[in-house]
């Protein structure tokens, strides 16, 4: 950008400032005004972004490792459907420092010149309004086009994120797809912000799946392709629940922590091939024991308790208690 549209694009920032109603309008100035109000960003700033110190850095990488193992498929099969457009690809954590990153080793040398690069730091307090930090600030998917950026060195990228969230349903980090190319419209924009998603989604699901490994995992009713995802252990309790879930089905810690049945959630809905398989399961269990439903769930290595929830879902006969 020359140095008469860096004057013009830090103009509009100033002015937006002195409008107390702009916040109000618009989440870009709402964050313009973040970043300098709060932060105390001046958007002719020229320095380039701050590096996190290599051992502060390998830190996050192990705080963060089964998601990082997790999501590494994903990131390559993201990068083979937007590397060539002359994007990069960023995971970070919740501070908004990238901790792996996937691009053309062609595209090395600009983007790491634009600080696109691990151990950068893109929280919004640090480079004020941009793709990452603002996603990071906001816990929402959203795309910083160009000018939209706080700082003027910022605005020759367009870059795209969605949030990512653990397996507790805590935001942890974010996705982003970021590019330096001008001649990115806002349809390709939405092609990219399509995929960031999708791709956000798997790699949740996918750490979702990793944390709960010794458990079953169904798709909760009415999830769709969402993520409504919930491990059940062999008690039929629900032991964990995606971020989707538990804004479905209004999940929380102290509710998991008491017991919650997957039958209340669940109701009539089984996971598929499930229940007839169960019910033989059950069946023979009964007549091993004589229908003795303690016998049963003796052999089984669950509770009686549990048994009963079992023979009532999928309408066993049993005999003696």
């Amino acid at each position: 950008m020359a140095s008469s549209d860096h004057a013009h694009h830090a103009g509009r920032v100033l002015a937006l400032l002195q409008d107390s109603s702009a916040a109000a309008r618009s989440a870009v100035a709402a964050s313009w005004l973040r970043s300098a109000r709060d932060y105390g960003l001046d958007p002719e700033h020229a320095r380039p972004p701050q590096r996190m110190e290599e051992a502060r850095l390998d830190e996050a990488r192990e705080r963060l490792a089964p998601l990082l193992y997790a999501a590494a498929p994903t990131l390559d099969r993201l990068l083979d459907a937007v590397g060539d457009s002359g994007c990069c690809i960023l995971l970070t954590d919740r501070d908004g420092v990238p901790l792996e990153r996937r691009g053309l080793e062609a595209d090395d040398e600009t983007f790491r010149r634009l600080g696109l690069w691990t151990g950068m730091i893109w929280s919004e307090a640090s480079e004020g309004t941009n793709g990452v930090g603002t996603c990071l600030a906001e816990g929402r998917a959203l795309t910083i086009h160009r000018d939209q950026h706080f700082y003027t060195r910022n605005t020759g990228l367009s870059c795209t994120v969605a949030p990512l969230y653990d397996h507790r349903g805590q935001l942890v980090g974010s996705l982003d797809v970021s590019t330096g190319r001008r001649d990115v419209d806002r349809g390709m924009v939405a092609l990219i912000a399509a995929a960031v998603g999708d791709a956000a989604r798997r790699i949740e699901a996918a750490h979702f799946r990793l944390s709960f490994s010794r458990a079953r995992i169904l798709l909760g009713p009415g999830g769709g392709e969402a993520g409504a995802l919930l491990a059940v252990d062999r008690d039929d309790l629900v032991i964990g629940a995606t971020r989707v879930a538990r804004r479905l089905y209004g999940i929380t810690d102290d509710g998991l922590a008491a017991g919650l049945p997957a039958s209340t959630i669940i109701g009539g809905v089984e996971e598929e091939g499930l229940s007839d398989a169960e019910r033989g399961v059950v069946q023979r269990a009964l007549a091993r024991a004589g229908g003795n439903v303690s016998g049963a769930a003796r052999v089984l290595g669950i509770s009686r308790a549990t048994l009963h929830r079992k023979i009532r879902r999928l309408g066993v006969r049993a005999g003696l208690a």
